[in-house]
């Protein structure tokens, strides 16, 4: 190996975030070096070394690169010129240091101490001296030491060996707010906020130090914005995991258990590859309060989380209140064994107030659908167990107290469930059995099976299905003695329905069928005739059968308002399965006007929510959107069924996006998945999500959108359908571009390597490139480049081949690669062949690459000294832009080459 290969792979690892990946290749390169006999490389390379390990989350490994350096420098103090960067890396050691509690504690001190010796020396500034001193004071505990230090420290004048304009306040900032002055922390933090800072650290370190002083100083939307936008930049950095437990006791002290369970469960394996063991403590105390919360919460019970295999541990499910228990040891072991090391309780003094926190916050929503589930009343606890409920009924229950009449009363709940009014059916059943209980009456069996009956319904609207089923056989055995075979059908009809629905499909269908055939003969034209047939058809839809749906309604027609609106509302489910789409909207519309007629607020709704849906997905102009909105209106200003509400603010939301109404969608979308969330409707809240995001993104709130789209791809990951999932990461790389994240590069290769098409996936896969380069990452934007170049000859773009190939010959001269960006400017010149020129369109886009290749190719040759060569492609490049009238180019290429004529004379 050369030292040209050190150079490659320090220039490959200096591409890449810090991390093991990073880490891995600088060893690498220190390895080389150390073999060419190297020795001023291989002293650079490992300074690089050690920066790699205290960023990429391994200072332990930091301590003996550190040292080689320092022992070297010494020993030829001039040979090395890297003394500035070792006395800051003496900052790294101090506070490394005291993360490892076995080491002793006088070792961190003469550290402390040498590093002053030399700081002297120099001639610099103590202020990082004292700022450190300062640290490890904190650490142990010393209150006045820690105080005395502080104000030396901000006595001291800064220099360059100070830590940076964001991290030195943010050790302020720390110790301010331990102390509780939290309008000092924050007049010491303000300038920093709103700075532009280059540095690893920052933002993300004063806005995680200002977590607290925010929350109890009452500025929630800060403490909200600041742990957003924090944690975002961190999640992936293991360096940061110290960072991500502040995050994780922020989430439990502000009731974001849910939230915090997240983070617990994304970054638990770390635990096992902690940076430190005080990381590890930090980590395991934050946790363990987490689920302390959620079982006081009532929800620990339920919760399981997936443990990753570590060591000889194997990978499993372990429930909140076993994870609790481990971690809570964990914390309190290593908070005792830095006790024991530095002579005082503070570490496990700060280990036990962690795992007692109590909320600061009851709950601080940190976004807009953030919303934490009501608990449950009764009557919601029935639709939830499949049930119904009457929320939002404007009609008073019937009042039966006077009633004594069993007739009477059964005919009265026979009326009340006929007109769906299920809470006076049911006050009308209990008066009956209060009557018939204090007179004693002996029942007929005619007054037995219609009770029976209504306790069947009774049952299967409590959410017992199976009980309801019993009552009713046993209704339709007592009709059947009674000689009234019509009820008798009746309820027949009714348990073909329920069998259907619980999937016994053949038994309940033939119930179904033979009802129908009944009733059609003995009670033609009846309500229970027409029940009938509305129960069959409605198993038909269910199971896919429209087209039968439709023959079993044919003929059937109804007077009654309440009769029309179900008739017609079935017919144009069935009506819109098979894309009749004109007659479904008119039968709905013909529903919704006869239900306009009744007190029944939830049918009403219901109609007007389906002709929303059947216009919002149909094609049409502005008036058919404004009717699809009207429509979605009259459901939310009637229905009160929280599914149906939620429902109408998805679909408004949704329809207002299409509409290019993105702003107006983004309230609906968020009313849409704040409810079903908090309702425990995962999967529709997902799909509302990704029309949230969508709605975010159009409207420049790219960081919304991309913590929305996040939230949804857990759950549309494991979803039937594909193109949801797939759609959501669209968004997400699209907003992670916006937002200048590196990820989006990644996001936008994966999308790439998971596309059918080579035409898309070259498209996917330049963006890719595109995002890497303007991240000065060339090397790996070389690289995609040259697999969309790929993509598009698979699909026979040539356009797309040469453009890429040109584009990737210049990331790899940037990357020091110049032997190979010839190559690949060559490949790009010999892909001009393939390129279209019969028609003057086609001569002229012919034209204008080959100017561009020229051009790029100029550029290239001029970088790497070969003029006359550069000179002959920038005069072919001024030919071409000439030619097309591309006045702006020819004179930029003119340009190029007045200064390649410079550097030739």
């Amino acid at each position: 190996m050369s030292v040209d290969d050190v150079y490659d792979l320090m220039a490959r690892a200096g591409e890449l975030p810090y991390g093991e990946a990073r880490t891995v290749l600088v060893e690498d390169a220190l390895r080389q070096a150390e073999a060419a006999a190297e020795p001023e490389l291989a002293f650079r390379v490992r300074m690089e070394l050690t920066t790699a390990y205290q960023y990429g989350g391994e200072p332990a490994k930091a301590f003996t690169t550190f040292s080689r350096c320092l022992s070297e420098h010494d020993r030829e103090p001039g040979r090395y010129g890297e003394e500035h960067r070792l006395l800051w890396h003496f900052k790294w050691m101090v506070n490394s240091l005291t993360l490892f509690p076995e080491i002793p504690l006088d070792r961190t001190h003469a550290v402390l101490d040498d590093m002053e010796r030399r700081y002297r020396l120099g001639g610099h500034s103590l202020q990082a001296v004292f700022h450190y001193r300062h640290v490890v004071a904190r650490h142990v505990g010393d209150a006045a030491g820690a105080d005395e230090w502080y104000a030396r420290w901000r006595a001291a004048p800064r220099d360059d060996l100070a830590d940076c304009a964001g991290c030195d306040p943010t050790g302020m900032v720390h110790h301010l707010a331990v102390l509780g002055r939290d309008e000092e922390a924050l007049a010491i933090a303000a300038p920093v906020l709103s700075a532009e800072l280059n540095c690893t650290e920052q933002p993300q370190g004063i806005l995680t130090a200002l977590l607290p002083v925010y929350l109890r100083s009452g500025r929630l939307d800060e403490a909200r914005d600041a742990h957003r936008r924090a944690y975002r930049i961190m999640r992936s950095t293991i360096a940061d995991f110290a960072d991500v437990a502040e995050h994780v006791e922020f989430c439990a002290r502000t009731g974001n258990e849910a939230r915090g369970l997240e983070i617990v469960q994304r970054h638990l394996g770390w635990l096992d590859r902690a940076p430190s063991p005080h990381s590890a403590m930090r980590f395991a105390a934050s946790a363990a309060l987490l689920l302390r919360r959620l079982e006081e919460a009532g929800a620990g019970a339920e919760v399981t989380l997936r443990r990753p295999a570590h060591a000889d541990r194997p990978a499993a499910e372990v429930t909140a209140a076993e994870l609790r228990a481990d971690l809570e040891r964990a914390a309190t072991e290593l908070g005792a064994r830095f006790d024991a090391r530095n002579g005082t309780s503070r570490q496990g003094d700060r280990v036990r107030e962690i795992l007692a926190a109590e909320p600061l916050v009851d709950h601080l929503p940190l976004t807009a659908h953030d919303r934490r589930p009501p608990r449950a009343t009764a009557a919601e606890a029935v639709a939830q167990a499949g049930g119904a409920t009457e929320a939002g009924r404007s009609r008073p229950v019937a009042d039966h107290g006077a009633d004594d009449d069993l007739d009477v009363l059964l005919d009265a709940a026979d009326d009340h469930w006929t007109e769906q009014d299920v809470a006076s059916a049911s006050a009308a059943w209990r008066r009956f059995d209060e009557v018939a209980e204090a007179t004693g009456a002996e029942l007929t069996t005619a007054q037995r099976a219609r009770r029976g009956d209504g306790r069947g319904l009774e049952l299967f609207m409590n959410g017992d299905p199976e009980a309801g089923l019993a009552e009713w056989r046993r209704a339709a055995e007592l009709y059947a003695e009674a000689g009234d075979t019509v009820l008798q059908h009746s309820v027949l009809s009714r348990i073909g329905g329920l069998l259907a629905g619980l999937g016994q499909a053949e038994e309940g269908l033939t119930l179904l069928t033979e009802a129908v055939a009944f009733l059609d003969e003995h009670a033609p034209g009846t309500r229970r005739a027409r029940s009938a047939r509305l129960r069959l058809s409605g198993h038909h839809l269910e199971s896919g059968r429209p087209d039968e749906a439709i023959v079993v309604l044919a003929g059937l027609e109804a007077t009654e308002p309440r009769e029309i609106g179900d008739l017609e509302l079935h017919r144009a489910q069935a009506l819109a399965r098979i894309g009749r789409h004109e007659e479904a909207v008119a039968a709905v519309r013909q529903a919704l006007e006869a239900l306009r007629t009744l007190d029944d607020p939830d049918a009403r709704g219901q109609a007007a929510f389906l002709l929303g849906q059947l216009l919002s997905h149909a094609s049409g102009g502005p008036e058919v959107v404004a009717e699809a909105l009207a429509a979605f209106d009259e459901t939310l200003a009637h229905a009160g069924q929280p599914r149906l509400r939620l429902a109408a603010h998805a679909e408004r939301g949704t329809l207002l996006l299409s509409a290019e109404r993105a702003a107006d969608a983004v309230p609906d979308l968020v009313e849409a998945v704040a409810g079903m969330t908090a309702a425990g409707a995962h999967a529709p809240a997902a799909h509302a999500r990704v029309e949230l995001a969508a709605a975010y993104y159009t409207t420049g709130r790219h960081f919304e959108a991309a913590e929305v789209a996040e939230e949804a791809i857990p759950v549309l990951a494991r979803d039937d359908d594909p193109m949801p999932h797939r759609r959501v990461r669209f968004i997400l790389a699209h907003s992670q571009r916006e937002l200048g994240e590196a990820q989006a590069a990644e996001t936008f290769a994966e999308l790439a390597g998971e596309e059918d098409h080579p035409g898309a996936a070259g498209q996917l896969l330049e963006t890719a490139a595109e995002l890497l380069t303007a991240l000065d990452k060339d090397a790996l934007a070389a690289d995609r480049f040259a697999e969309s170049a790929a993509s598009f000859a698979a699909a026979e773009d040539v356009y797309g081949v040469v453009r890429t190939r040109r584009r990737g010959a210049l990331c790899l001269l940037w990357a020091g690669r110049g032997d190979e960006a010839v190559e690949e400017m060559s490949r790009a010149r010999a892909a001009l062949a393939e390129l279209p020129g019969d028609g003057a369109d086609e001569q002229a886009a012919r034209t204008w690459e080959t100017s561009m290749v020229a051009y790029d190719e100029a550029r290239l040759l001029a970088n790497l000294s070969r003029y006359d060569e550069a000179l002959r492609s920038v005069g072919e490049a001024i030919a071409g832009y000439t030619a097309l009238g591309e006045n702006e180019a020819a004179e930029a290429a003119a340009r190029l080459q007045e200064s390649i004529n410079d550097e030739l004379s």
